[in-house]
């Protein structure tokens, strides 16, 4: 689904990405693991085209005959061929009420969609009690639950989540679970880039962990669990 090969990246002159290589299989979670700094943002934001890099990043969407390659792509471009990016900043619109946030992202001319308003209330019930309060005074795990929902109202086919449950509160957090997990029975893949080892070993399929700008580590929760070196060299604190 989406295939990324000798992909380097850069702020500047800092030369952040080195030779990351990695794939993405259609309806599973993959979890992208590391330390503060070993590159895991700059590597969704390369895919979103956020960020000045070099490689390739091959995305072939659901039913597509043929993979495109996401590289110089606008991020925008990118967002309409399929791909959903939930930042780690949320980045609602403060002054807008949740509904209206959720309305902004509705793609145009999509029908028959995986994702909806009711799907957002349902699987969310906070959101529906609050959804004509404006998004700038809801808690943090609310402004979350928004930014998760307001990426699927797109109907993208992978979504890139950016630390969800960064200073959320256990109960928020085991939410955030279950949507990612529901997301993936609906056939929506996801990258998870979290520090929480407990959430990601829990639901992801697949777990790729990164240091210095590469990845070190490929494989699945239950041989990360048992990889003591793997964990204290790259993840431990």
């Amino acid at each position: 689904m989406l295939r990324v090969e000798n992909l380097h990246a850069f702020y500047g002159k800092s030369h952040i990405l080195h030779g990351v290589q990695f794939e993405v299989r259609e309806g599973e979670i993959l979890a992208l693991l590391g330390r503060n700094g070993s590159g895991r943002s700059t590597t969704a934001k390369a895919i979103m085209g956020l960020v000045d890099c070099q490689g390739d990043i091959r995305w072939r969407a659901q039913g597509a005959a043929s993979a495109v390659n996401l590289v110089g792509r606008k991020p925008y471009e990118i967002a309409h061929l399929g791909i959903g990016y939930v930042a780690e900043n949320r980045e609602i619109f403060p002054r807008l009420t949740v509904h209206q946030n959720l309305m902004l992202g509705e793609k145009s001319g999509r029908r028959n969609t995986r994702w909806g308003f009711e799907d957002s209330y349902r699987l969310f019930p906070r959101l529906r009690e609050r959804q004509h309060t404006e998004a700038g005074v809801l808690s943090g795990g609310e402004q979350q639950m928004l930014a998760l929902c307001r990426t699927l109202m797109g109907d993208p086919d992978l979504v890139l989540v950016d630390e969800p449950t960064e200073g959320l509160a256990p109960k928020i957090v085991e939410q955030v679970g279950e949507f990612l997990v529901t997301l993936r029975e609906r056939g929506v893949s996801v990258v998870l880039i979290e520090q929480k080892l407990t959430i990601a070993l829990e639901i992801a399929d697949r777990c790729l962990v990164m240091g210095h700008g590469s990845i070190v580590f490929d494989g699945t929760p239950k041989q990360l669990r048992a990889d003591a070196g793997v964990r204290k060299e790259w993840l431990e604190v």
